[in-house]
Parts: structure tokens; sequence; C-alpha cells
């Protein structure tokens, strides 16, 4: 067995913890090796330290490659990064563990001036402003136009990242394994806009309509660039899903009552 490791935060590199961890899995037999020296052939499985940052930077390297991930926190939230430290050996040489199959999204920007960017998000693609002013944000989906949204930004989001960004600006809350996508606008200047919940098959496209500003900013997950104001940006389903590795029984209901304290109120039994 092949495994690859990446560290994001130099500080973890030469922690004594992540050292041990690293030193007794080589010693139990598979071949152990850091992914920033690049991705080799016959790799069986990525492991990720650090929190979910750090997962969907990790994300990048093995998506396209069909390799499994598996996030250990080290960080705050750990919705993606869930397995702990202390207790992931184990079950992982002993095969004690399942592929989950997350749906991505697929981005495309079409433009005079428009950047390279990867194209691919587990959590979110979002158009924002990049400075002062109201942005309007023309949309449509699968062809049919939709009323300019004049806000902030607007993002469209996985079932996986209903928990992230689309959460804060108020998207609903939706299973990993729900195959649909969520339009959400960031803090919309329109008293009559509300979330929308989409097909995964549907093909969404979003223009920069009007800015006071010669640029917007795309974010692709955790990534930013900058775009020139009218550049057009289609987002549909990516044609490969993240693997990702859970450990154990995996419960999301309870990843909301632990990680977001769903239902936190003193009248209810703890």
């Amino acid at each position: 067995m092949k495994i690859a490791y990446f560290i994001k935060k130099s500080g973890l590199v030469a922690d004594p913890a992540v050292r041990s961890f690293l030193e007794r899995l080589a010693a139990a037999g598979p071949e152990v090796y850091d992914v920033a020296g690049g991705l080799q052939d016959g790799t069986d499985m990525l492991v990720a330290f650090g929190g979910d940052g750090t997962f969907l930077t990790a994300s990048r390297i093995v998506c396209q490659a069909g390799i499994p991930i598996l996030g250990i926190n080290l960080g705050r939230m750990g919705f993606l990064s869930d397995g702990e430290l202390g207790s992931v050996l184990e079950p992982l040489l002993e095969g004690r563990y399942t592929i989950e199959d997350r749906e991505m999204l697929e981005v495309r920007v079409e433009g005079a001036g428009t950047p390279a960017i990867f194209p691919y998000a587990l959590n979110e693609v979002a158009v924002r402003r990049s400075g002062a002013g109201t942005l309007g944000v023309g949309l449509t989906l699968d062809g049919a136009e939709l009323p300019t949204y004049w806000c902030d930004g607007l993002l469209v989001s996985t079932s996986t990242g209903s928990t992230a960004y689309s959460l804060s600006v108020g998207g609903p809350i939706c299973p990993p394994d729900v195959d649909v996508f969520i339009i959400a606008p960031i803090a919309p200047h329109n008293l009559n806009v509300r979330p929308l919940v989409v097909s995964r098959n549907a093909k969404i496209e979003m223009t920069a309509t009007d800015s006071k500003n010669r640029s917007v900013l795309l974010s692709v997950d955790n990534k930013d660039y900058v775009l020139p104001a009218g550049a057009r940006i289609k987002v549909g389903c990516a044609p490969f899903a993240l693997r990702r590795v859970a450990l154990g029984k995996s419960s999301f209901i309870d990843a909301l009552r632990s990680k977001l304290f769903w239902g936190e109120d003193v009248r209810n039994p703890r």
C-alpha cells in the first residue's frame, strides 16, 4: 500500500504527534511519502493533516486521479477532516473504513483577460465584489434568465458545502449525499430574494453585470481569482466525485449537533 501525506501549515511538519504517526504508519508496512514532491503513480490514499481548509487544498491534488483522501483534524471545525490523530491508525491499517463519493462543481470562465483557474470545487464557487458598491449579478438557470441579484456576491454550493460559506449567508443545510446544488446571494440588497435549491444537473451561468469596479473576485473553494467585470462564469456538475475516507460510522446529524451546536437550548436534554 502506498500512502501520501499532505501538510499545509509549516508548524505541523515538525509536530511530534504528527511525526510519530507517520513513523508508526511506515513501520506497519505501507510506503509513506510527502506529496509536496509530487503525486506518485500507484498511490492508494492521501492523508491530510489540518482542518477543513487543508482538506480542500489537498482535494485539488487527488480529485481528478480518483485517489481517496482522509482528513485528520488538527484545526477547528473538522466537518471534512473528522479523523482524530490518536484513533486513526488502527482502523486505517485494518481497512475499517468506507469511501464516500462527494459531488464536485466544475467552473468555466469566459471573457477577455480571464486568468487560468483550477476548475473544480468541493464546497462552493462564488463571485464577489472587489471593492465598495453593490454588485449586480445576472443569473441564468438551464438557459432561463432570472432577475438580477443586487448583492455583495452570489455563490453556488454543493450539498457538502451547505455547512460552509452557504450556511453563513443563510442557505439551507443539506446532507452530503443529497444530489443538489444551492444558489445563494451574499448580503442581498433585495427583500424578495431567497436561496434556491436546484438539481445537480442544472447548468448555471453568472455574470457580474454592473460593478463600480473594473474587476470582481471569483472564489473556487478557498482560492481567489481576479476576473474582469462582465466575465461569464459557467458552473455545473464535475465529471467525477471526490472520494472521501470515512472512519467508523459517520453521522451528519451528530456532526451538526457537536460542531454547530444544532438545537442547543437550555430546555433540551443533554
